[in-house]
């Protein structure tokens, strides 16, 4: 999908961040979906080449998903290339496969709202689970920090 469709994440990360920031990255390489899913997984997959990310900056979908790895996904089990085409209901999406995002030195994940309370008991909570790939997405490299509002920690508790 092209960087100002309504569903594009880059479309929201420059809008809610770096329009806003006063000063702007040095680099921000965004998938470029509108070249369709394979073909812009081919180039992200080449530009990520000897890359080690900073930061990977996660969110957590109700079901447990996150980057645009989902529950059951086979690009869970990729380990050969850095960035896949994945079907999804809407769009073809590309996403980045769990070896490049678990070698960033910080994994974050923010986690808002209590529609992800329980999607994030499984994922922090629980042992790992392909069923919520959330769950396994950890820094080998560093750390991992997950912010929660009270919503979305409501179950933690439990």
């Amino acid at each position: 999908m092209p960087p100002d469709d309504e569903r594009s994440n880059y479309r929201l990360v420059r809008e809610t961040v770096l329009d806003r920031i006063e000063v702007p990255p040095r680099a921000v390489h965004r998938i470029r979906g509108e070249l369709g899913g394979a073909p812009a997984a081919a180039e992200y997959d080449r530009l990520l080449e000897g890359v080690t990310l900073g930061l990977a900056f996660q969110g957590i979908g109700p079901d447990g998903h996150t980057a645009s790895l989902f529950p059951g996904s086979p690009a869970l089990d990729e380990r050969e290339r850095r960035a896949v085409a994945v079907p999804h209901d809407d769009v073809e999406r590309v996403t980045m496969t769990l070896p490049v995002l678990c070698g960033a030195r910080v994994v974050m994940f923010l986690a808002l709202g209590g529609s992800k309370a329980e999607a994030v008991v499984r994922a922090f909570a629980g042992p790992p689970d392909p069923q919520v790939p959330a769950s396994l997405i950890r820094s080998s490299q560093g750390e991992t920090i997950v912010l929660l509002d009270r919503a979305a920690a409501a179950n933690l508790d439990n």
